[in-house]
């Protein structure tokens, strides 16, 4: 199949209306911060937003936390595997792509991008979904987009003006709102982030951007690691063999694993091309022309064309089944269960064994919550040392 999108039916590839982006004007609503500056002499607000999202200690963090995984068990830690921070710069490169070719805010865009995985526990997906499971028997739950809300507006502690990074609206808005949308009065502590509309294009980019990197990388980290062989890979996933084939044309004579990563740079494109065509597509099929046009659109104008819509579901399927919770990743999803749960029961029986600054937090923020946001914070090597600790084998 020809993966390619019919450019007679989209018109000339080109940037959006340009009222459909954020203005990164000193004037505009979306750059006003919690507590007011003076503009930058030479860099622009939401520049200034992504730098100091790239400086916070917690996106250094994003180093020692697990994406998929770091090691198959009983192996040593792979050097070569992403990590969460390189998944991170995977899709602040995607996104500052898409937004610069549709014309968008690209600035914004790579804030979002930067920012967008900053709230995860330790132990990737698995990490989380202990620490949901924990906070359920205190009636709370755990939602990484909302951690990282906290840790931008509160947590991170760099100047003596304000706590947190003091970060625009629109980065603020699009750190809550880009994989997900509030209805109105749902959330009442998210309402100066415009519930009940949706978010910016620029924010919209980013789960989609997401999606896109994780799908290459970690067909390529499967395949690199052994999990995925190529030819289930190649027998599951019509739009990879495609790919693949016309890697092996291209390269007759290429190593193996070089047809591989030309198999995935060649699908990489292809996606990101199909997601910035689509997107074109979409805003003039609806007419829009303002950025209230992008919020009150019927839905998220951000998609893939159905045809990769439909290949990108059928490699999330194989990938779920075959990489994310396939039999070699058991033990470790157990094991992370395990010392996020049992760590949790360790802070809630004693919470003097938590630093200072946390304990402090427990009088307003609670016992639980208090615990689960210092779990969140840790890397995997860091939980680790701390279980071992406390008793833990």
């Amino acid at each position: 199949m020809n993966w390619r999108r019919n450019e007679a039916k989209i018109g000339t590839r080109g940037p959006l209306p340009p009222g459909v982006a954020v203005s990164g004007k000193e004037d505009s609503p979306l750059v006003r911060r919690a507590y007011p500056e003076p503009s930058h002499a030479y860099r622009s607000a939401f520049a200034r937003d992504a730098a100091r999202i790239l400086h916070a200690r917690s996106f250094r963090r994003l180093a020692g936390k697990t994406q998929v995984f770091t090691r198959l068990p009983a192996d040593p830690p792979g050097d070569h595997v992403r990590s969460r921070l390189t998944h991170t710069l995977e899709v602040t490169q995607i996104a500052r792509t898409l937004a610069t070719a549709l014309g968008l805010n690209a600035e914004l865009a790579e804030a979002l991008a930067l920012a967008h995985d900053i709230g995860h526990p330790p132990f990737g997906h698995a990490g989380e979904k202990a620490l949901d499971r924990a906070l359920h028997g205190y009636g709370l739950s755990f939602d990484h987009n909302l951690h990282a809300l906290r840790i931008v507006t509160w947590f991170e502690e760099r100047y003596p003006a304000f706590r947190g990074l003091n970060l625009t609206l629109a980065v603020r808005e699009g750190i809550v709102k880009h994989s997900r949308d509030y209805p109105a009065g749902q959330h009442p502590e998210l309402a100066e982030y415009f519930p009940g509309e949706f978010p910016p294009l620029e924010a919209q980019l980013i789960d989609l951007a997401d999606e896109v990197a994780y799908l290459t990388a970690d067909l390529d980290d499967g395949l690199d690691s052994g999990i995925l062989s190529l030819g289930e890979v190649r027998e599951a996933l019509p739009f990879f063999r495609d790919f693949h084939d016309a890697a092996l044309r291209a390269y007759p004579t290429a190593a193996p694993r070089l047809a591989v990563y030309e198999a995935l740079r060649r699908l990489l494109n292809a996606l990101v091309t199909d997601l910035a065509d689509e997107v074109r597509a979409r805003v003039a099929e609806l007419g829009a022309a303002t950025l209230d046009d992008i919020r009150q659109a019927p839905d998220r104008l951000v998609r893939l064309s159905p045809p990769l819509a439909a290949a990108r579901a059928a490699a999330k399927k194989f990938l779920y089944a075959r990489l994310y919770n396939s039999p070699e990743m058991e033990e470790l999803h157990a094991h992370a269960e395990r010392v996020v749960q049992e760590l949790f029961r360790v802070l809630m029986a004693d919470p003097a064994l938590m630093p200072e600054d946390h304990q402090v937090q427990i009088p307003t923020e609670g016992l639980a919550r208090t615990v689960a946001d210092y779990i969140a914070g840790m890397t995997d090597g860091y939980i680790e040392q701390l279980w071992v600790r406390h008793g833990g084998q």
